[in-house]
């Protein structure tokens, strides 16, 4: 396959560049550069609703990641602003480029995010259950829609909804390693809430089903199929780790440090996502459990 990634340089992109470059599969990036010579590479620049879209003609599927970091920093309006353009307009523009090609893809994938139900406590969610509140949720539903265009040409749209995805090299987990393996981890808030988790490794294994079967369109839940609460996370990560998990964060501390907004929806937020359509298409997750998968990314016995 010729497959284009925006965001190919990121914690999820650029495992999936080096997946399928040594399946023999051509990738293509997307750039915001002027491309060296020879590099397989297409510019594009979505603040300025630039793309060329001569490099898109005839690629058999595209994989859209490109987003701003929703946890890079506290969110003021400016902050806010960012995260919802940098997906919302990126991806109307990607998909407006695709459906007005000669030759389009066949298959674009779209990252979306499961925080599109906002706090939802304990109830199960499959990619039926409505949408949530918040800000979160709104940049999400926005997100999806924008890719409409490409869906209207005929083109199999699969939107991602992608839980914390765990790995040792970035994101989530590599920010609590350096407190968990001092002993001063311990449970968020009341620790009651759900986390919708998904090893690097099944991710990647998710992204490749998805390119290559047929029957997956609309929203797919890129879960892992076991959420678990924060109490539990809390727990299994302690105990691969060997380590105590002792030191509670209250709620009051994490509003305190990085605001309401982003500590309500981000850390304190309950979404319990379900992988309904994958395990209905025959997906097999290597790591269903949070204790094995964890286990694996810290290669610890």
């Amino acid at each position: 396959m010729r497959v284009a990634i925006t965001g190919s340089t990121g914690l999820v992109g650029s495992e999936v560049v080096t997946v399928l470059s040594a399946a023999g599969h051509e990738v293509v990036r997307l750039v915001r550069r002027a491309p060296a010579p020879g590099e397989k590479a297409v510019r594009w620049d979505p603040a300025k609703r630039e793309v060329d879209a001569v490099g898109l003609e005839g690629l058999d599927a595209v994989l859209h990641l490109a987003g701003e970091n929703v946890g890079a920093g506290r969110w003021t309006a400016t902050r806010k602003a960012a995260i919802r353009d940098s997906r919302v307009n990126g991806t109307r523009l990607l998909c407006e480029t695709l459906a007005g090609l000669s030759r389009p893809p066949k298959t674009l994938l779209c990252a979306s995010a499961i925080g599109i139900y906002g706090d939802r406590g304990e109830e199960p969610l499959t990619e039926e259950s409505s949408p949530g509140t918040g800000f979160l949720a709104e940049v999400c539903r926005d997100w999806e829609a924008a890719s409409v265009p490409a869906a209207r040409k005929g083109i199999r749209v699969v939107v991602l909804r992608i839980g914390v995805v765990l790995s040792p090299n970035g994101g989530a987990l590599s920010r609590m390693l350096p407190l968990f393996r001092a002993g001063l981890g311990g449970v968020i808030g009341n620790g009651r809430q759900y986390v919708s988790w998904v090893a690097i490794d099944d991710l990647v294994g998710i992204v490749l089903h998805a390119l290559k079967s047929g029957e997956l369109f609309g929203p797919v839940h890129a879960v892992a199929p076991r959420p678990v609460t924060n109490r539990e996370f809390t727990e299994a990560l302690g105990k691969a780790l060997s380590r105590p998990t002792l030191f509670p964060v209250p709620a009051f501390a994490l509003r305190l440090a990085v605001g309401r907004e982003m500590a309500d929806s981000l850390l304190l937020a309950s979404a319990r996502g379900i992988p309904r359509r994958l395990e209905e298409a025959g997906f097999q997750f290597r790591f269903p459990e949070l204790g094995g998968a964890l286990r694996h990314l810290l290669g610890e016995r």
